[in-house]
């Protein structure tokens, strides 16, 4: 049979309804995963349109798989965080979901002080196994939806579960029926399906919830997690690893609306962030993420990151307030005591500092040159120049004006002769011996001595 598709204006095909392959050895990709070498990355050559939704967003999963991998926040941090999280998404709900643990007691107070802040968003969601009683936690604490771990993965459900297909597919089945049938959205995690067997097990699952769905007339939700990071974006590239083609199975094959399909992603291979767009792209409305990208083993993808690629893709930031990100990044810092990386993009110390001389000459003539955008804008981040051996007298010159807030015609030119007192001085910290860069508090002194009247003019504008 044959019918008229209306989002893409063209006649298609019935869906072909994929049967469960119920098979009595594990399917584990040996080919393409072989355990003593590195992985590799097989092509077929299919290709599949870039479909993107009418609208995407962004969902939270910091203190559910963010939190696995440090010592857990306090009720206090993850209320505090929320709320950072809520001015970051905006009005309109760019970061539309937040899901929690459910367990143990600090967790169920941590989620009651985020839900007593009344926030339409994020959502609060819970986040249970695939056991039913489990589930009486998501009706203990009023919840509307709950992420449920179904595992499709041989390596899971073979190794693991001690499982066949069929036995695993009616667990979850029975599980997701419990939900709808008490008026709970069920948000099945796919957990490694960049290890599974797509047409076997996948599409066939998600088929059936798909079914259970329609008869029930409530949303299930499918989370596609890539729960080591094998995905790739590569043109042609084959399932189970092709982020593309996982999407376009899911869609088309599977029959999941894009609204509820969300895309979970590890960062293994470095492709986290790569991989969360593309599935943007290719039918997912929903790319998941933690603050600062933290989680287990390489973690997770980061919110921030996602947050300027929304921007990017769809020309607009939806009323996100991109500000709350170095807020964010200060308080996980200052509050929390966790230590970010110094060059991680847009939350590390050093993400828009540059040591180069020759760079610094081209700030101090016009800060774009280098600079990625008005970091001071968009992030309360005024471009900087860390003062090394290399900084020459234009990166000293940007340092004092940038340090001081000495614009237009009160900044100071790289010609002063303080400024080349002070790279005199610099240079002999580092014939000496130094390899460090010149601290804030070091640099401060240098003024002090060799420009006071820049020094001067600071204080008496404070």
């Amino acid at each position: 049979m044959i019918s008229f598709n209306i989002r893409r204006k063209t006649l298609e095909q019935e869906t072909y309804h994929y049967e469960l392959q119920d098979v009595p050895e594990p399917n584990l990709f040996r080919d393409t995963f072989p355990y003593e070498q590195a992985p590799k990355v097989p092509f077929n050559h299919r290709l599949v349109p870039m479909d993107p939704p009418d609208e995407i967003w962004i969902t939270d999963t910091t203190f559910r798989d963010g939190q696995q991998a440090r010592p857990p926040f306090s009720v206090k941090q993850i209320a505090d965080l929320y709320t950072l999280m809520h001015r970051l998404g905006g009005p309109s709900g760019v970061i539309r979901m937040c899901e929690f643990f459910l367990y143990s007691e600090a967790q169920k107070k941590a989620l009651g002080a985020c839900l007593e802040k009344g926030f339409r968003y994020p959502e609060i969601t819970g986040w249970i196994r695939a056991r039913k009683e489990d589930f009486k936690l998501v009706k203990q604490m009023g919840l509307s939806e709950t992420g449920i771990l179904t595992s499709v993965s041989d390596y899971h459900i073979f190794l693991k579960l001690k499982k066949t297909r069929r036995q695993a597919v009616d667990m979850y089945l029975d599980i997701v029926r419990s939900a709808l049938e008490s008026g709970v959205v069920p948000r099945c995690h796919l957990e490694d399906i960049t290890r599974a067997d797509f047409y076997g097990f996948v599409v066939p699952f998600v088929q059936d919830l798909m079914r259970l769905s329609e008869e029930a007339k409530m949303p299930v939700k499918v989370r596609a997690c890539d729960t080591l990071g094998y995905g790739v974006t590569y043109a042609g590239a084959s399932i189970p690893r092709s982020v593309k083609g996982i999407m376009y199975g899911l869609v088309h094959h599977a029959g999941v609306p894009s609204e509820w399909l969300e895309w979970h992603g590890h960062n293994d291979f470095y492709r986290a962030v790569d991989n969360a767009a593309n599935a943007w792209l290719y039918g997912c409305a929903a790319a998941n993420g933690t603050l600062l990208g933290i989680g287990e083993r390489t973690g997770n993808t980061p919110i921030e990151a996602l947050v300027f690629e929304y921007i990017g893709l769809r020309g607009t930031a939806d009323g996100m307030q991109t500000q709350a990100i170095t807020e964010m990044a200060r308080y996980f810092e200052d509050e929390i005591g966790y230590e970010i990386p110094p060059n991680q993009p847009f939350v590390g110390r050093n993400f828009n500092v540059t040591r180069a001389g020759i760079h610094a000459d081209g700030l101090l003539k016009d800060e774009e040159i280098y600079n990625i955008f008005d970091t001071d804008a968009l992030l309360n981040r005024p471009v900087e120049v860390a003062i090394t051996n290399t900084s020459g007298t234009a990166g000293v010159a940007h340092w004092i004006n940038a340090h001081y807030g000495l614009e237009a015609e009160g900044a100071l030119e790289k010609t002063h002769p303080g400024v080349a007192k002070i790279v005199k001085a610099v240079g002999d910290e580092y014939e000496e011996g130094r390899t460090t860069a010149i601290s804030d508090k070091e640099m401060e002194a240098l003024v002090r001595e060799h420009i006071p009247e820049a020094a001067q003019r600071d204080q008496g504008q404070n």
